[in-house]
């Protein structure tokens, strides 16, 4: 996947770097960065963008590598459907958890010892997950593997802010990272199929492990050592009440698909869990040095891509599972003809992914992610239309919304993915990878397990859209309610009020 130039500008088009197509402007940038950054010291950046991009992406990709061979583990070991949902979210309830944690450990020691040590874990996990003789041994891998990606999803973002110093160079790198997780979750819903039809599911974790092992070994050779923010506290208390919080609130709503709302077991973690969320939002302002400053959120643009991450998010893994439950159930298709409906989706979100960068270049982030998010909603209803008919034809049907949902998906992502990170101070890039990557897990999770309460698959399929196409609407209304400026790096007294 090609890196292509972005402005750092949220809003205009002007002043911006439109230099696409080759590597000379990544790399004159880099060096001349490099001269004044003294994090920049890697002489491939292509390399290191490639790197960390293929950690990224796998690490969305071992999210979604067990939804569709999830029947099959439950017939393995025995599972009711209460267990399913819980081996589903498990990786994902500790990844969303402890993201805000990580995002600090990246920055108070370094992106590059962070990385090195989420690998180590994440590849441990995912050794030991094939082997597991029960469920409770698969459940303790998936969770070890979530707390791994917790620390390197934002110490890759650390570390890609090193590789690309420049705020030109950063701005059109994000602008194609934010594309890499919904490939990673297409990736990951496509081959797990294929290996399950072909092998067994067990071999899914071979895909993470190789990845892990790799990065490792490269690591030294490729990306820049990060130097640490030894200034820096952990904030503990912090860290303690949004990973408890998060987890438990996630887990209550998670818990919908097999319990009524009114049950004990929906309603005593999600009211401990939006205690302690609240406990946190205290906490933190009474914090000298808080794990998430409250007014790094309180920016509208920022919790406007924020929310278009989200929701974004969930339309892909909605879409994802609403389908292939459909197809395999509704249809009686087999777990690879299931994965091969999919093709198509990857196609487009190939496609869109790279040519997100020039439109970003050319209209601004902004405006390419609420078109994005107008494209994936249209997608969606069409989805809900007449997707779910199992007597309906492939081709009319489903296909013009396998189409339209990932090219507005990938657009909506790597718009969002530059207007999260911009104007962030070095030393808080952690940080953004961390609340990036938090609102990309929370809406598989939190913001799904909402909409499916809404009645049957097409309705929560068209509110999903409806809902895409609202905060499409809110960014373009906050683009035009705000004069653009031209783009500049941010100071440290800037840098200290996000």
């Amino acid at each position: 996947m090609t890196v292509t130039d972005t402005p750092c500008d949220t809003d205009t088009n002007t002043n911006t770097n439109t230099n696409t197509g080759t590597g000379t402007g990544t790399d004159t940038a880099t060096a001349t960065a490099t001269a004044t950054d003294p994090t920049a010291t890697t002489a491939h950046p292509r390399r290191a963008f490639a790197l960390l991009g293929a950690v990224q992406i796998t690490l969305i990709f071992t999210l979604a590598a067990i939804a569709v061979p999830l029947p099959e583990i439950g017939r393995t070991f025995g599972l009711e459907r209460a267990d399913l949902i819980l081996l589903s979210a498990a990786y994902g309830l500790t990844f969303a958890g402890l993201l805000l944690f990580g995002g600090r450990l990246s920055d108070r020691y370094g992106g590059r010892r962070a990385l090195t040590a989420g690998l180590i874990l994440f590849a441990a996990a995912s050794a030991a997950a094939p082997f597991a003789p029960g469920i409770g041994t698969l459940l303790a891998a998936r969770f070890a593997q979530g707390a791994g990606a917790a620390l390197i999803a934002p110490a890759a973002m650390t570390v890609l802010r090193a590789v690309f110093p420049a705020p030109a160079a950063y701005g059109k790198a994000m602008a194609t990272w934010g594309g890499l997780s919904v490939l990673g979750a297409t990736a990951g819903n496509l081959l797990s199929g294929v290996i399950a039809e072909l092998l067994s599911w067990r071999w899914s974790f071979a895909v993470p492990l190789a990845v892990a092992v790799a990065a490792l070994v490269l690591a030294p050779r490729l990306l820049p050592d990060t130097p640490p923010s030894r200034g820096r506290a952990l904030d503990l208390p912090g860290a303690l009440l949004a990973t408890a919080g998060i987890t438990l609130a996630s887990y209550g709503l998670v818990a919908t698909d097999a319990l009524p709302w009114s049950s004990a077991g929906v309603l005593v973690p999600l009211g401990i869990g939006a205690a302690l969320l609240i406990a946190f939002w205290y906490a933190e302002r009474r914090a000298g040095d808080p794990l998430l400053p409250p007014r790094f959120l309180l920016d509208r643009r920022r919790a406007l891509a924020l929310a278009a991450i989200a929701f974004s998010a969930c339309a892909t893994a909605m879409t994802f599972v609403t389908l292939s439950l459909h197809l395999q159930q509704d249809r009686d298709w087999s777990p690879l003809r299931t994965s091969a409906a999919f093709v198509p989706f990857a196609i487009a979100l190939l496609s869109s992914g790279r040519a997100a960068g020039p439109l970003i270049a050319r209209f601004g982030p902004r405006v390419v992610t609420a078109a994005g998010l107008a494209t994936a909603g249209a997608g969606l209803v069409l989805l809900a239309l007449t997707g779910l008919d199992p007597h309906a034809p492939y081709a009319s049907a489903l296909l013009p919304g396998l189409v339209l949902l990932p090219t507005g998906a990938a657009a909506s992502f790597a718009g969002a993915a530059v207007l999260t990170t911009h104007g962030v101070p070095h030393e808080r890039t952690g940080l953004a990878g961390g609340v990036l990557n938090t609102a990309m897990e929370l809406g598989p999770t939190v913001v799904f397990a909402i909409v499916l309460t809404f009645g049957s698959d097409a309705v929560s399929l068209a509110a999903t859209g409806a809902a895409l196409a609202l905060v499409a609407a809110l960014n373009l209304r906050v683009q035009r309610s705000r004069p653009s400026r031209p783009s500049r790096p941010s100071s440290p007294t800037q840098g200290a009020t996000q």
